[in-house]
């Protein structure tokens, strides 16, 4: 239930690809969430991608520990604000999750904003 597995993640370019082209977005500061609706073969409902700009943070252990810190907190909440709806309507979308945010953030921010950017995507996806 809390586990963040390998085929969670997105790797596929393709759909990466057509993430950033047909996906809709929305910003969650320090987080700009792009999302689409697909059909993956998988056991898990969404795919997601983290990513942290080089340009803004040109070390790589800051980059590493906030792609830790918002991985971790999406890990925690994902089960019971975005699976458990997607299983609900048997949809499958894959994600992406940018930080967008200049200054590097602490446990707690992502933690918090991470909750309310999973609650706001599962009012879009309800839609």
């Amino acid at each position: 239930m809390y586990t963040f597995k390998k085929e969670e993640r997105l790797c596929n370019k393709k759909l990466i690809d057509e993430l950033f082209h047909n996906g809709s977005s929305f910003l969650c500061y320090p987080f700009k969430v792009s999302w689409l609706f697909t059909d993956f073969s998988g056991h898990f409902p969404v795919q997601v991608v983290f990513s942290v700009p080089k340009r803004r943070f040109s070390h790589a252990t800051d980059r590493n520990l906030l792609k830790r810190r918002t991985r971790e907190a999406y890990r925690l909440y994902k089960q019971e604000h975005l699976y458990n709806q997607l299983n609900a309507g048997r949809k499958k979308i894959v994600l992406s999750l940018g930080y967008i945010g200049k200054e590097i953030a602490s446990y707690d921010l992502a933690e918090k904003k991470m909750l309310k950017l999973l609650k706001q995507l599962s009012a879009e996806i309800s839609k």
